[in-house]
């Protein structure tokens, strides 16, 4: 019966999307913290979309919104000389994919954290609302230029919907209104902020389970029909035409005030991966994998020319506001301008990086690529027909592979401009990194060859080698300690992201000495994820102390803390860190920066996953919103059962060694244990030649536990001799300890000796020799 209970308290932990009705205990939730570069006013991976806003108040100001692979958007404000980032939107926990305006100021973005979401595009960078119905990465969106409550958005697996951004961003109840306050604190904009809505949870096995609609829940349309991937969207101003395309290699036409298909455009023989619509809906203008640009006649369903200009894959379009000219970019690195009606086209630029997004701005043009960052160059935006006068045009051909026969033959177009006019610069970010053996350093190596060492238990470069050889790097920072994998790391968005997941985060220890922690005794043992996790939750304490009183903090009584007692305790036997005695204090070595403090990426009982920054929290986050197990760790000292933190051993004297002592058999003593430990413990047994018959107050080996088992328990085996030298010591004779015939450093330790000498799956054997002549 208890462990029905266990496994059903267990169960509960899951997320909604789990309605499969196993016992299998659900995977807990993860903690992420993403560790931000020194400059938080630049983006760290490659910048996947744009959006230009010109507001229509009269302050003059322009304003341009970058979404990047590192999970942000940034607004900059934009004058005649310069840019300013002026905010960041953070909340997504995956790339940024595209992002629209819609309306007077709101902005629209789209990842592939499965989400779209909503900003006020002058608010500090808090989100408004998070929109969840996507069961795959989302790709791309459509807004309607004067319909300003339809945004469409594309996605892997073939979805599209279109929103009513005003129903779906408005409170129908009481209960709402709560959550949207709620979700202004950037937490909790997730799928039950919606009005309690139909939309759907998605799980981590990406099942998908179906909530039965309230009568005043919010949908959005789907147009179905896509049966792969969609890449890319467009919508007319009004919003009554959606143009998609994807893996399919079609431009499908649709209705999107029902979601019904109207026609399908064949021609392209690859991927569409970039498409615009007229103002009036009438042509369409789509670019493809196939190399080519194809315009489209809706009215005679059919395509009426076709434009090859570049030799690879076109990934973005552009086009003035008649739609006289496109603009055109893609992997071969290269930005065209096309004149539709006469099929001229002029290299404008070619940089290092592919071309992702294309944003027209007065008589400039800003350009996103896989680098971070972003480029303005001129363009004649507004009388394009300029920059043909100067010459060195060519005519379009009208197959795909006459640019590439073009360009074999040695008639590659020169560029118009060899500089940009203005340059947003981002931060190199992460390519390659390397968690070293001590497992709190992580070398790595960005985008422009640097080399730097990050500790990952404050969030800081501790060294830049600069541009030197990763590899060489390597191997110097090499150690011989083997302590267990307690993170792992990834570099996804360009920055290091550390995962910790329970209970394997709970496995690495170090004495506090080996941490240089002042003012601790030295043979304390220092669980690292727990002192991590304080210090990463400092200010979360801190503001929680201030709004409930400290002893809310010391006892956990939660909002939900009873849920945490609970739920615990049928978690099978909990440890209370013993050493902890409720220290809530952060110790140097777990200190994080309040200046380029890292980010949190995690999810709790409700609202599914956010990211913010730690000093973000307000302190009201609590089992709704974190893993019960990062509170149970962090207010109650509460740890989850360990595995593997002891280590067996037989200790024995070296053949044809004069000097025996008496040993039970095997022993017992934490992995981190130093073979100076196990040197005392064999030299107090010789000098005082007496077996220990229990555990000594100075923690050396204790003997056989009971029921007359062999195995010996060193009860605090690491605490030895803390009291200064005793009386025989000053007569120690010299001893060694060896494992297979190799002596041993006196600072290895045992899981070091057992990783790199011993390297045998059996319990671990040490020798001991008295060293003569000393």
């Amino acid at each position: 019966m208890l462990m029905q209970m266990r496994i059903s308290a267990m169960h509960r932990v899951g997320s909604a999307g789990n309605t499969n009705n196993s016992t299998r205990p659900r995977k807990e939730k993860r903690l992420t913290y993403v560790l931000n570069d020194a400059d938080d006013t630049k983006h760290c991976a490659g910048i996947n979309c744009l959006a230009v806003w010109k507001p229509t108040a009269p302050d003059g100001h322009d304003y341009l919104f970058t979404g990047s692979r590192d999970g942000t958007l940034k607004r900059w404000e934009l004058t005649e000389e310069a840019a300013t980032c002026s905010a960041t939107f953070e909340s997504h926990i995956d790339w940024v994919n595209d992002a629209v305006l819609a309306g007077d100021n709101t902005l629209v973005s789209c990842s592939s954290d499965t989400t779209l979401k909503t900003w006020n595009c002058l608010s500090d960078g808090t989100c408004t609302r998070t929109l969840r119905q996507h069961s795959d990465y989302v790709t791309c969106l459509a807004a309607a230029e004067k319909n300003s409550n339809v945004v469409a958005s594309g996605g892997l697996g073939g979805e599209v919907f279109v929103w009513d951004l005003e129903a779906a961003l408005t409170p129908v109840s009481k209960a709402s209104d709560a959550v949207e306050e709620d979700c202004s604190n950037g937490i909790n904009g997730s799928g039950n902020s919606l009005p309690i809505t139909s939309l759907r949870t998605i799980s981590s096995s990406n099942s998908i389970s179906l909530h039965p609609t309230p009568p005043h829940g919010y949908a959005p349309v789907a147009a179905k029909g896509h049966k792969e991937s969609v890449y890319a969207l467009a919508m007319n101003d009004s919003g009554t035409l959606l143009v998609s395309g994807g893996t399919e290699k079609v431009v499908r036409v649709w209705d999107p005030r029902t979601g019904s298909k109207t026609m399908k455009l064949r021609g392209h023989t690859d991927n569409i991966r970039a498409l615009l619509l007229d103002s009036t809906g009438r042509f369409c203008l789509s670019g493809s994998s196939d190399s080519m640009i194809r315009l489209w006649d809706l009215g005679q369903q059919r395509c009426v020319h076709s434009y090859a200009v570049h030799t690879d894959s076109v990934w973005a379009l552009a086009s003035t506001p008649t739609f006289s000219h496109v603009y055109s970019g893609g992997r071969d690195l290269s930005l065209y301008l096309t004149d539709l009606a006469t099929r001229e086209s002029l290299l404008l630029c070619t940089k290092e990086h592919p071309i992702l997004q294309l944003a027209l701005h007065d008589d400039g043009i800003w350009v996103a690529t896989t680098d971070s960052s972003v480029h303005r160059w001129p363009a004649e935006g507004r009388n394009p027909q300029k920059v043909f006068q100067r010459g060195g045009s060519f005519l379009a051909g009208n197959l795909s592979f006459s640019r590439a026969r073009a360009s074999l033959e040695g008639s590659i177009p020169v560029p118009v401009h060899k500089e940009p006019s203005y340059t947003i610069p981002g931060t190199p970010g992460i390519v390659q990194h390397e968690i070293l053996n001590n497992r709190r350093h992580v070398l790595t190596k960005d985008t422009a060859g640097s080399v730097k060492l990050w500790e990952i238990t404050r969030g800081v470069v501790v060294e830049d080698y600069g541009q030197v050889s990763f590899e060489e790097k390597k191997e110097e920072l090499f150690e011989m300690v083997s302590i267990p994998a307690w993170f792992t790391v990834d570099t996804r968005l360009g920055n290091l992201s550390v995962h910790l997941d329970t209970p394997q985060c709970f496995s690495a220890e170090m004495y506090s000495a080996d941490l240089g922690i002042i003012g601790k005794p030295e043979d304390d043992k220092v669980n690292l994820a727990r002192e991590t996790l304080k210090g990463l939750l400092a200010h979360w304490l801190t503001k929680r102390k201030q709004r409930f009183g400290s002893q809310s903090v010391a006892n956990g009584e939660v909002s939900s803390g009873k849920d945490i007692s609970a739920r615990s305790i049928s978690h099978s036997r909990m440890e209370v860190d013993g050493n902890a005695e409720n220290d809530s204090m952060v110790y140097p070595p777990f200190e994080f920066s309040t200046v380029s403090p890292p980010s949190i990426i995690t999810e709790g009982s409700q609202g599914g996953p956010w990211r913010k920054k730690i000093t973000d929290l307000d302190g009201t986050e609590d089992e709704k919103d974190f893993p019960w197990w990062c509170l149970d760790c962090v207010l109650n000292n509460r740890l989850p059962p360990r595995e593997n933190t002891k280590c067996s051993f037989y200790l024995q004297a070296c053949e044809g060694s004069t000097v025996q002592i008496l040993t039970q058999g095997k022993l017992s003593a934490p992995r981190i244990l130093r073979i100076h430990k196990v040197i005392n413990y064999v030299v107090e047994k010789m000098v005082l030649d007496k077996p220990t018959e229990s555990a000594n107050s100075d923690g050396t080996f204790a003997p056989g536990l009971p029921g007359g088992q062999s195995q010996h328990s060193a009860v605090g085996g690491d605490g030895s001799f803390r009291s200064g030298l005793k009386p025989w010591q000053k007569l120690k004779p010299s001893i060694e300890i060896l494992c297979n015939n190799q002596v041993l450093a006196p600072d290895m330790s045992l899981a070091t000796v057992r990783a790199y000498i011993w390297k045998k799956p059996e319990d671990l054997v040490l020798n001991y020799r008295v060293v003569q002549g000393r």
